[in-house]
């Protein structure tokens, strides 16, 4: 189980470490359940994170406009685990995408300071 909590803009956010060989670093995300990739984050990060470059991507933002996204490689630690996972360059605030939500279940308490818990549905689907 993860845990985060609603900032005052009535976001939804979580603290998650990405990891690119020996260089770690803890970044604050807001949950975008419109954004069906992993993890977007802005260049200054990526560049920080020395990220290897994979490939570009067309993608649909909320307004219906397309867009193309730089794609790098990376690892998350997700669920105390290392993941590897796609980075979307977008210089907005970062972002975590359903696919990284995939197989967890998601509640949040929809008020400023609420709670935000990430659970594994793994245990559930094997029963």
């Amino acid at each position: 189980m993860m845990q985060g909590y609603v900032n005052k803009n009535c976001e939804a956010t979580i603290l998650v470490v990405v990891r690119n060989n020996d260089k770690l670093k803890s970044i604050n995300t807001v949950i975008d359940t419109g954004f069906t990739g992993f993890l977007s984050l802005p260049n200054e990060i990526i560049t920080e994170l020395d990220l290897p470059w994979s490939y570009r991507d067309r993608g649909t933002l909320g307004d219906g406009s397309e867009v193309l996204f730089d794609i790098y490689d990376a690892v998350a630690i997700w669920d105390g685990k290392s993941q590897e996972i796609e980075v979307n360059s977008a210089e907005t605030d970062p972002l975590i995408g359903m696919s990284m939500l995939r197989g967890y279940r998601l509640q949040v308490d929809t008020i400023e300071g609420g709670l935000v818990i990430i659970t594994d549905l793994s245990e559930f689907a094997s029963r």
